[in-house]
């Protein structure tokens, strides 16, 4: 199975754990509206990007089976836990759909923290904090791409104006999203026709969003 496919290992995990059946998907597989919150220290460095995923509601669903222990209609944080523990145990295989660069540098991550799940109006979203190994003071820039070039996840920055933003960055900095143009109709049909264990070529696509802060 390919690196990148770490939701329908994500599935696959959650299937075995609430003893469900797999159920057939396309290409792509799951669809997620990624907000980001990029974090500085006192000193102005990059310390962690804090993320956010909100899951299709048919994938939510889907997730979400056999989770209302109490029967009361409601699906807590506390009934996820388990679900968001092997949503983290997966995501390092992937870098966490996550590339950072400071000053052009790819950055290397230490390990997530305050992961949560929570299920409000049949939508399931996934939160923590993706630290880096080493703060990174960006004099020029520091800049984020999320989401998954295999598009086996569809991930689609937030359409507000902060789906990216910083938090305590110096005076100045300001944010610059670049979202992926939308695929044409004819390749979203062909990706739609393809098996669920193939691995399209998508080389010829930007499908990942970019995020650049550029700081004075």
């Amino acid at each position: 199975m390919p690196r990148y496919s770490t939701l329908l290992t994500l599935l696959a995990a959650a299937v075995s754990l609430l003893g469900l059946a797999l159920p057939a998907l396309a290409h792509p597989h799951v669809f997620v509206t990624s907000r980001t919150e990029i974090l500085y220290d006192a000193r102005g460095a990059v310390k962690a990007l804090r993320h956010r995923w909100s899951f299709d509601e048919a994938y939510s669903a889907y997730m979400v089976q056999g989770l209302d222990k109490n029967g009361d209609g409601k699906i807590t944080s506390d009934e996820l836990t388990e679900l968001a523990k092997v949503n983290m145990e997966s995501l390092p295989d992937v870098g966490f759909f996550t590339i950072a660069k400071a000053n052009g540098k790819v950055q290397e991550f230490g390990t997530p923290s305050e992961a949560s799940l929570a299920y409000e109006n049949k939508i399931l979203t996934l939160t923590y904090t993706l630290p880096l190994k080493t703060p990174a003071t960006a004099n020029r820039s520091f800049g984020i791409e999320v989401g998954d070039p295999t598009y086996f996840v569809a991930f689609e920055i937030g359409e507000e104006a902060d789906a990216v933003a910083t938090r305590d960055a110096p005076k100045g900095c300001i944010v610059r999203i670049m979202r992926p143009p939308k695929l044409d109709t004819a390749t979203q049909q062909r990706l739609a026709q393809e098996d669920i264990t193939a691995t399209p070529d998508m080389s010829a696509y930007q499908v990942t969003t970019r995020a650049l802060v550029a700081c004075p």
